[in-house]
């Protein structure tokens, strides 16, 4: 056999796996929402993971994006995978921790330390137990992704000390950690899906909200908030959520593409968040924001005085998991 016939044997061979492959794949078109603008990070990962989907299936799985809270908030989009009448959504663990208390360990105030912390934590044995607990609800943990670390914006004043709080209506996430965590600070927490911020701000309906710097530039918060205020006081992580209903219906070669695909878009996803967040300080300077540090020292002091926050969740999360969680974060360090 010539060098060439043994090339083209090779290229036959590779081609007839390949189709053989994609003969166990189905035709599916599959939703994905997410809660933010089609520019934010998150729902630019929505449509890197469709792209990949179509790419490793042969363009038999179509995954269409719904940015921008379309097909409703993050509680609406999980009941809606829950009951079969979506297929995927990205949205924080955060909400997560109302059907599964656990996830809350993760927003703990002044939690992690680096973005490598999280990701060792999420990527390693917690995060994949927690997908786990998941699991029973309806839920298919595929990969996280993340908001980052969180700050402070709001129409009155700079945030250097946790008194400066004192009586502002801070929207929070809807979540008791986050509204126990603003309201032993003095601040008047106010629930609410990210979708309703934008308007609450500018009618003065609140004062301001905390949040990471890509969901502040992405829904264009700096128009309607003067002080920005870098507390770091959480770190947020995000999920790409599969329903259980949809993911039963796929055979074991459909949910790896699945599964490969969510892997590279979560890595797509953390780079780009990482890379925006470095030049955003002085984009949204530029759009007319004051920033302001929050030195160390304070930021120990904040975080003395959510320390009965956290006490108080630790119960509710379970004593036991806080302490496993704790123990794989003294390991990173």
């Amino acid at each position: 056999m010539t060098r060439l016939t043994k090339i083209c044997a090779l290229l036959a061979t590779t081609a007839m796996m390949s189709g053989a492959a994609w003969a166990e794949v189905g035709q599916h078109v599959l939703r994905l929402g997410t809660p933010l603008p089609d520019a934010h990070p998150i729902s630019r990962a929505a449509v890197r993971f469709a792209d990949l989907v179509a790419e490793k299936s042969g363009g038999k799985i179509e995954v269409k994006v719904y940015p921008g809270a379309t097909l409703g908030n993050e509680l609406q989009m999980q009941s809606a995978l829950q009951g079969g009448t979506q297929d995927f959504s990205i949205g924080t663990t955060t909400t997560l921790a109302g059907m599964v208390p656990e996830f809350s360990a993760i927003d703990m105030p002044y939690q992690f330390r680096s973005t490598a912390e999280a990701d060792a934590i999420l990527d390693g044995g917690i995060g994949a137990q927690l997908f786990q607990k998941l699991e029973p609800k309806g839920l298919i943990g595929l990969a996280y992704m993340e908001q980052g670390f969180r700050h402070t914006t709001n129409s009155i004043r700079p945030i250097t000390r946790w008194e400066d709080f004192n009586g502002l209506k801070i929207r929070v996430q809807p979540s008791k950690l986050y509204i126990d965590m603003f309201n032993q600070l003095g601040a008047n927490a106010v629930p609410m899906t990210i979708n309703e911020v934008y308007t609450a701000m500018e009618t003065r309906a609140i004062d301001g909200h905390e949040n990471s710097l890509t969901a502040i530039d992405a829904n264009k918060f700096q128009e309607v908030q003067k002080y920005l205020s870098l507390t770091g006081h959480s770190y947020n992580a995000v999920v790409l959520l599969m329903g259980k209903p949809s993911f039963d219906k796929l055979n074991d070669e459909e949910r790896q593409i699945i599964r490969d695909a969510a892997a590279e878009a979560r890595d797509f996803q953390r780079d780009l968040t990482r890379s925006q967040t470095e030049g955003l300080l002085a984009t949204l300077a530029d759009d007319g924001m004051e920033i302001n540090e929050v030195t160390p020292e304070e930021q120990q002091r904040l975080a003395q005085r959510l320390q009965p926050v956290v006490d108080a969740n630790r119960d509710a999360i379970g004593a036991d998991w806080m302490a496993s969680f704790t123990a794989a974060l003294e390991k990173l360090r």
